[in-house]
C-alpha cells in the first residue's frame, strides 16, 4: 500500500541513497536452507520499480532501526532533515555529560515533520495543526487545559463577517433547505442570476445566469463578465483586512465601555505598568477568528467574541463578567461596529483617493452556547475554525509559493482568468515602495494575515500545546498511570543542528515510511474503537 502522492510533491531525490550491500532472504529449497540470506543486486537501488527500491530497503540489517528513527516524520510528505550533534547537559551546573552525533544515526541525519498548516502541502501536518486549532478554540468556550471551566457560563457570540461586492459573480444559494446534514447537501438551489430584463454590460456580456449550479461546479466564484470585475480593489481589500480586523475590534470594545457608563456599572481601578492608576469598566473582550478564502478570492473572517470580567488585583485573571450586559448587547456591538468601521488607504498612482476598505452587508452574528439550546454548540464552533485553519487559495483553484520576478508570468495574466488577473492586480499596484506587501502576498491574491489568531487571554497557545505533547512523549510508557509525580528533569537537551535538505531521500522511503505510519493510524482507530466498544 503506497499512500505517497508523487515523487515531486513528496520532494524525493532519487539515486541519492548510497549502495549498501542489501541482504535478501533466497527462497526455501530445503529446511537447512531456509532463511538463508544473499546479497541483493546493488542496481535495485537504483531501479526505476519502487517496489525494487522498497525491498532492497527493507532488506536492509538497520531496516528497523531505520523505521523507529523516522517514525516522528513518518507521515509527513516532505520533513525537514537535520544534521549536526545532541548535547545532555546538567542543568543545575552546565557540565556536558554526553553528546551523539547524527552521523551516527540512520541516513546521517534527523528527520523533523515540516509542521505545514496548509491541508493540499501535508495532509498529516495540517490534521495534526487542525487538532491543535481544535483544541485552541474550543478551550476558550468551555475552559480546560489551564482556562477556568467558568468561561462555559460567559457570554459569547459567533460573527461572520463579510467582504463587500466587486461585482456580479456565480453564486448557489438554497433558500429552503430539507437536507439533514449541511456538508452533503442535496438541495436544489435557486437560479445564479435570473432577470426578466436580460442586462448587458458595456462589454457586450449579458449579466444573466439562470443555471442552478453545483456545490461542485468550477464556476462558482467567478465574475459574470472579467473586465467589469473590479480586481483592483478586490487585492487591496484582502491586503487591508487585518487592519479592518483590528479597527472592528477596537469599535466593539468602545461599544461595551460606553454601555457600561451607560448602565451605572461601577468602574475598578487599574494600575498600569507605569505606577499611574486608572478607572476601567470590569469587563474585557477576547477574540478568537479564522479566516476563510472564499472561491470569488476574498476573505471572509469568523470571529468569537467573549466577554469576561476584570480583576483589579490580577488583570492576566478570568474573572465572570459584571451582572448588566448578556450575549444580546455583544450582538448589538458587533452590528454596530460592522456597519460603522470603515477607512480609506493610502493614495495610488492607480487611484489617488485612496480605497474605501470596509465590511459587506452580510453580517450575521449567532449566540454561542455550551448547553445545546442557542443558535450554535461551543463544539460546532470549534470544528468550523478549526477546519478552516487548514485551508487557503485552493478553493479559488490557485496554489503556489511564493512569487518571484521569474514565476509570476505562470499565474498572473490580466486577460486570463478570475485568479490570474487577481495575481496580475497585487503585482502591478506592488510596484510602488509602499505597496510592496502586494507583491510579497501576491501568491495568497493579496490576503497576508494569519489564518488563524486569538487575543492574548482567550485561551491556550499552540506553543503550550506542542510542549506539553513533547512532555507526555517522553514520560509515555507501556504500563497504567500509577499516580506518581513526575520529578523534574535534571539534565537539559540542547540540539546543535543546521538545515541540510528537505523531503524523503528515495521514493522507496517515502512509501514505507508513509505505509508504516498508515497501519499504526489503522492499529491505533481499531484500539480506539475496542475501547469505546468495551466501555459501552
Amino acid at each position: 500500500m503506497s499512500v505517497v502522492p508523487e515523487a515531486t510533491a513528496s520532494g524525493t531525490a532519487p539515486s541519492v541513497e548510497p549502495q549498501p550491500q542489501n541482504l535478501l532472504p533466497t527462497p526455501a529449497r530445503s529446511p537447512s536452507a531456509a532463511g538463508t540470506l544473499t546479497a541483493a543486486p546493488s542496481w535495485w537501488v537504483r531501479s526505476a520499480d519502487l517496489q525494487k527500491q522498497a525491498v532492497a530497503r527493507a532488506a536492509r540489517p538497520d531496516y528497523d532501526a531505520w523505521l523507529a528513527h523516522v517514525k516522528p516524520a513518518s507521515a509527513c510528505v516532505r520533513p525537514v532533515r537535520l544534521a549536526g550533534t545532541i548535547a545532555t547537559i546538567e542543568a543545575a551546573t552546565g557540565r556536558l555529560l554526553a553528546e551523539r552525533a547524527t552521523a551516527d544515526m540512520p541516513d546521517g541525519v534527523i528527520y523533523k515533520p515540516c509542521g505545514n498548516r496548509r491541508e493540499s502541502v501535508c495532509p498529516s501536518c495540517s490534521k495534526l495543526y487542525q487538532r491543535d486549532a481544535y483544541q485552541v478554540v474550543r478551550s476558550g468556550l468551555i475552559g480546560g487545559k489551564g482556562v477556568p471551566e467558568q468561561v462555559a457560563h460567559h457570554p459569547a457570540v459567533f460573527p461572520t463577517f463579510t467582504a463587500p461586492g466587486f461585482g456580479e459573480v456565480h453564486t448557489r444559494a438554497v433558500k429552503r433547505h430539507t437536507c439533514t446534514r449541511r456538508t452533503d447537501c442535496d438541495c436544489r438551489p435557486e437560479p445564479c442570476h435570473a432577470r426578466r430584463d436580460i442586462s448587458v454590460c458595456p462589454h457586450g456580456v449579458r449579466l444573466v445566469c439562470f443555471a442552478r449550479h453545483a456545490a461542485t461546479d468550477r464556476n462558482l466564484g467567478t465574475p459574470l463578465c472579467l473586465d467589469c470585475y473590479d480586481h483592483d480593489a478586490q487585492a487591496v481589500w484582502n491586503l487591508s483586512a487585518g487592519e479592518l480586523w483590528r479597527r472592528t475590534t477596537i469599535a466593539v470594545n468602545r461599544y461595551v465601555r460606553r454601555l457600561c457608563r451607560a448602565r451605572g456599572i461601577p468602574y475598578v481601578a487599574k494600575v498600569s505598568g507605569n505606577g499611574k492608576v486608572r478607572m476601567v469598566p470590569p469587563v474585557r473582550l477576547s477574540f478568537g477568528k479564522a479566516a476563510e478564502m472564499q472561491r470569488r478570492g476574498v476573505v471572509h473572517f469568523h470571529a468569537i467574541v467573549r466577554l469576561d470580567g476584570l480583576d483589579p488585583t490580577d488583570p492576566a485573571a478570568i474573572v465572570a463578567p459584571p451582572a448588566g450586559i448578556d450575549a444580546a448587547d455583544l450582538v448589538d456591538a458587533i452590528d454596530h461596529a460592522a456597519r460603522t468601521v470603515s477607512f480609506a488607504t493610502e493614495p495610488h498612482p492607480a487611484a489617488p483617493g485612496g480605497w474605501r476598505i470596509g465590511w459587506g452587508e452580510q453580517v450575521l452574528t449567532k449566540v454561542i452556547t455550551v448547553a445545546g439550546a442557542g443558535e450554535v454548540t461551543d463544539a460546532q464552533v470549534a470544528a468550523y475554525l478549526a477546519k478552516y485553519a487548514t485551508k487557503s487559495t485552493e478553493v479559488t483553484g490557485h496554489a503556489s509559493t511564493r512569487l518571484t520576478d521569474e514565476t509570476v508570468n505562470v499565474y498572473a495574466d490580466p486577460d486570463g482568468t478570475h485568479t490570474e488577473r487577481l495575481v496580475e492586480a497585487c503585482w502591478i499596484l506592488g510596484r510602488p515602495r509602499e505597496w510592496r506587501r502586494l507583491r510579497r502576498w501576491a501568491h495568497m491574491l493579496g490576503f497576508g494575515g494569519h489564518f488563524l489568531t486569538k487575543s492574548r487571554r482567550y485561551s491556550i497557545t499552540f506553543a503550550l500545546l506542542r510542549h506539553n505533547r513533547v512532555v507526555f512523549r517522553r514520560t509515555e510508557t507501556a504500563g497504567p498511570d500509577a499516580g506518581e509525580p513526575v520529578a523534574e528533569p535534571t539534565t537539559l537537551v540542547v540540539n546543535f543542528l543546521e538545515f541540510v535538505g528537505s523531503g524523503w531521500r528515495t521514493p522507496a522511503d517515502a512509501m514505507l515510511a508513509n505505509t508504516s505510519s498508515a497501519l499504526a493510524r489503522d492499529h491505533q482507530q481499531a484500539a480506539r474503537q475496542y475501547l469505546t466498544t468495551t466501555a459501552a
